[in-house]
């Protein structure tokens, strides 16, 4: 997985640091960063493991002798300004998921290295470490922008993995976020991705789902059930069944990818490298299978 450390300023990436704080100490600047797919042509999902698959590009000038001095708030408004741009079009060109918190690196650098210096309140300077976890909690936002578009059950279902992955946890609690989030806990149940029993719950993983799901047929369906499935679907059976159950569920909509996107995300945070290599592979494969659900009937793979 990527190399990172957390502590009480936030997470960043500690190989990202050693090199960022070399250049600006030589007097550079970032102004452009492409990441370039170049490693492991045979597929993440298919090497089964978290290695990057682009290289990242960072074009950099010397930066000028005036440049300016700003506040920690100036540099943070400049960055939620420009970062969030920065990054829907990484994603719009289907960036790996395992590459994108890399390659937010280079949009935010380019922010922080255009500034001589940036001041933090107590009049000292914000180190890059610092600048590094205030680009990873903008990459955040940015991820958890599109929440407030999905149904209610995946809404209560991010949050909930978020905490507890699917791992056992309290009924009360599931209740309380279910008022939160306009759910219940019996409606989860029959939308047919929670598991309940006296005091516990926790959400079903993908091989626990119904088999025989099918996204016209559903009649509770929800934007995490369809992610799971094809999930599943791509990494049991191959391109053309998760295709197929695109295709059923809708080849124009892109919600599951933008959640699994989400889902990588937490994943990473959380260690669980084998749910992140299954997502990360689901949105590296989408351009095919959203090509293949689009441009042909697929209806006899899923039989």
């Amino acid at each position: 997985m990527i190399q990172s450390e957390t502590d009480a300023s936030g997470t960043a990436s500690t190989g990202w640091e050693t090199m960022l704080e070399g250049l600006l100490e030589s007097g550079a600047m970032i102004v452009r960063t492409w990441p370039i797919r170049t490693e492991q042509p045979g597929g993440l999902r298919e090497v089964g493991r978290a290695a990057l698959a682009s290289s990242i590009i960072l074009v950099c000038r010397r930066r000028p002798a005036d440049a300016p001095v700003v506040s920690r708030r100036d540099f943070l408004m400049a960055l939620r300004q420009e970062l969030p741009e920065a990054l829907r079009g990484l994603q719009s060109e289907n960036i790996a998921p395992v590459d994108l918190e890399q390659s937010s690196i280079g949009p935010g650098m380019a922010v922080f290295s255009r500034y001589s210096r940036v001041i933090e309140p107590d009049g000292s300077s914000m180190t890059v470490r610092d600048a590094l976890a205030e680009i990873n909690r903008a990459l955040d936002a940015v991820l958890e922008e599109h929440e407030g578009d999905l149904d209610v059950d995946t809404r209560w279902a991010l949050a909930w993995y978020a905490q507890y992955g699917h791992g056992v946890g309290p009924a009360g609690e599931a209740d309380t976020l279910c008022k939160a989030k306009n759910t219940s806990i019996g409606g989860l149940t029959e939308a047919g991705i929670l598991w309940q029993q006296g005091n516990e719950c926790r959400l079903l993983e993908a091989d626990e789902l119904d088999e025989q799901w099918h996204p016209t047929t559903d009649k509770r369906r929800t934007v995490w059930e369809t992610t799971l499935h094809l999930r599943r679907a791509l990494m049991s059976d191959g391109e053309q069944v998760a295709a197929a159950l695109l295709q059923a569920a809708g080849s124009s909509d892109d919600a599951p990818r933008d959640l699994a996107y989400r889902l990588f995300h937490i994943c990473e945070r959380t260690g669980s490298q084998s749910e992140a290599l299954a997502y990360n592979a689901l949105v590296t494969a989408w351009p095919e299978l959203a090509r293949q659900a689009q441009s042909s009937d697929l209806t006899l793979a899923l039989q």
